[in-house]
């Protein structure tokens, strides 16, 4: 059977990795300008542009970035300021992962960007501006310390910072209250979380409350302080499987629960990936939640306040897919939304809710037709243990769905989930005739906290049992081919992807890892200063310490590199060469391995890119790379160009 569909147009690596035409909108605190990102010379930059720019006495969209060499992006990308005369971004260098915090002056972008912390090998974590402190923004720095992030009050307007809290160690996260009150989070040594009211004098300091780190491996997410100053908003799971919204007094350190769903989790994705949409919805005036996001096999959002749920109606009938960026003024009428859909990536419109216009503004890609893309469908089977497996299938359109190569395609983290929604690599896989199979093996957050710590030990083990679980469903059910199977994945996704290579060889006819891990021990020892705080409650809890020696041990065993012999599947690797987290020696060590013994194996580094590929040149490239290698060893045809 021939890999490629015939009944809908051949696309090019190019249509589904070129910049889009425009991506990540919002609209001003005052209703009156949008921002978004588009292209300029190649790489995308910040754009304003009227409300009503489609209207013909309208001013034209003006680039305030202007940046030719790197594609603006970050955590947030960029942040409007209540001062309509300064645009905020973020940036770094070559993926090196240090960002700063960049003002654009509105009224004159000619003038260049000001970095607000030019500060080199410092990183900016945190940033966030509140509505109790017009023109100022609080920001995490480790400007003192590469290992430890102060708090900082910044001026926007003249750019001065002010330290409002030297890191001791060991805190995770500031809460600087209206009066003036600090509150920290941080984790002990066995990795409790405590939430601690801050002082400095003897007897300042006072204990709120304790969690238990384990029901938490990336930290409490949300965790944001009432507008009052008097209470916090947080995901919490305490004494249940289940994450939902709290609010926990500061002076007495009970909880109340805020809202829940009876099967869903709180959706944390953006523990893992910050650029993903908060769990909250917040009023853009007072910052106080006004809606909730809970994901199951699709997203549900349940609203706090009378005036969003009447909004949230309207909103949710712009579009079939589910609603993603959220942001309105600050009267709470005039918004600009996307919505993620697994065949309509980020369609984005425009809505006033006092006079019920609404209109799309645009559509990233508009030269993808959702008719010949392919739809992602919901599976859940069970792992050999009995355990379900939630998953999302994606089969070609126009082929039959019968004895397909197959590509099962793992998320990162561990700790992190897949979702329903559009995905490039995804979608061209399917172009190209392949079904794709992604996973949420055990380990994986948002279905539950039994489920997560199913995970804790099965590195290598069970977590990986999972996936060769996935491939004979696929294959029993008749969707698959066994003899053209593929592993395929970024972070921990590549980690998976060589130990599909090095520990089952012979299920998988094809491997490709994108900054994988090959030795847990050099990883986890080659992390930035910063780090090891935050590794007690995930990867020493669930892997290993490598400063135990019998855990070192283990987490060898549980290695690609302890295999690397095994290995004879085909491998292609690529790697960012200032990726400071899964660094490049993790690779190199691999393909050094592999080419000792003689083995073939592709290896594509780029100079120019970090933890995540962001100039397009390179994703095209990659995936043109990936599209050939894949052919070869699954009986597909690449893109021929």
């Amino acid at each position: 059977m021939s890999a490629i569909p015939c009944e809908v147009p051949r696309l090019a690596v190019e249509d589904f990795f070129n910049p889009p035409v425009r991506t990540r909108a919002s609209i001003s605190p005052d209703g009156t300008t949008i921002a978004y990102l588009a292209p300029w010379r190649g790489q995308l930059n910040v754009w304003v542009e009227s409300v009503d720019s489609d209207r013909p006495d309208a001013g034209e969209a003006r680039c305030v970035t202007a940046d030719d060499h790197r594609s603006v992006h970050g955590v947030h990308v960029y942040h409007w300021s209540d001062d309509p005369r300064w645009l905020l971004y973020e940036q770094d260098s070559d993926g090196d992962g240090n960002r700063h915090i960049y003002r654009v002056a509105l009224d004159n972008p000619d003038s260049g960007p000001v970095d607000l912390t030019p500060f080199p090998g410092a990183t900016v974590q945190g940033f966030e501006m509140t509505a109790a402190r017009p023109g100022r923004a609080l920001l995490h720095l480790n400007r003192r310390n590469p290992a430890e992030f102060d708090l900082y009050e910044l001026d926007v307007s003249s750019g001065e910072l002010t330290m409002l809290a030297e890191n001791p160690g060991r805190v995770a996260d500031w809460l600087y209250t209206p009066a003036g009150d600090l509150y920290a989070q941080s984790w002990t040594a066995d990795g409790d979380i405590e939430l601690v009211r801050w002082g400095t004098g003897a007897g300042m300091s006072r204990l709120v409350t304790t969690f238990d780190g384990s029901d938490y491996p990336l930290g409490i997410s949300p965790f944001q302080l009432t507008s009052d100053g008097t209470g916090v908003w947080l995901g919490s799971n305490r004494d249940s499987d289940l994450t939902r919204l709290v609010r926990l007094d500061l002076a007495t350190g009970s909880e109340d629960i805020v809202d829940s769903h009876p099967v869903f989790d709180l959706d944390t994705r953006s523990a893992a990936f910050p650029a993903l949409p908060s769990p909250l919805i917040c009023d853009r005036r007072t910052g106080e939640p006004i809606g909730v996001r809970y994901r199951g096999e699709r997203q549900v959002i349940q609203a706090l306040d009378p005036h969003f749920a009447a909004v949230l109606v309207n909103l949710e009938a712009l579009c079939e897919g589910d609603l993603a960026a959220v942001s309105s003024d600050v009267s709470g009428q005039r918004w600009v939304v996307s919505f993620t859909h697994d065949r309509d990536p980020e369609a984005t419109y425009y809505y006033d809710h006092l006079t019920g216009e609404s209109w799309l503004l645009f559509r990233p890609f508009p030269h993808l037709d959702p008719e010949v893309l392919a739809p992602m469908a919901p599976v859940t089977f069970p792992a050999r243990d009995g355990l379900g497996l939630p998953s999302y299938l994606t089969l070609p359109v126009g082929v039959e769905p019968s004895g397909l190569p197959l590509v099962l395609l793992v998320h990162g983290g561990p700790w992190a989930r897949d979702s329903w929604g559009y995905h490039p690599v995804v979608q061209l896989l399917a172009n190209r005739g392949y079904a794709v199979l992604q996973v949420n093996f055990r380990g994986s957050t948002g279905f539950g906290k039994a489920f997560g710590q199913a995970g804790i030990g099965r590195l290598a083990g069970a977590m990986h049992d999972d996936l060769i679980d996935a491939v004979d469903w696929a294959v029993k059910e008749g969707y698959a081919d066994r003899d053209r199977v593929a592993i395929f994945g970024g972070s921990y996704g590549g980690y998976a992807a060589l130990i599909g290579a090095a520990f089952t060889p012979d299920v998988f006819a094809a491997a490709i890892d994108v900054c994988g891990i090959g030795n847990l021990v050099t990883y986890l020892r080659a992390l930035p200063e910063f780090a090891p705080p935050h590794l007690v409650n995930n990867w020493y809890l669930y892997a290993g310490n490598p400063d135990d020696p019998e855990q070192e041990v283990e987490l060898r065993a549980r290695s690609p590199i302890s295999r690397v012999d095994e290995i004879r599947t085909p491998l292609m690797v690529v790697q960012g060469a200032n990726d400071v987290r899964v660094v490049k020696a993790e690779s190199d060590q691999i393909i050094d391995a592999l080419r000792t013994r003689g083995v073939e194996v592709e290896y594509l580094v780029k100079d120019d890119e970090g933890r995540g590929f962001v100039n397009p040149d390179n994703n095209i490239d990659v995936y043109r790379a990936a599209d050939r290698f894949l052919a070869r060893h699954l009986h597909g045809q690449p893109d021929t160009e």
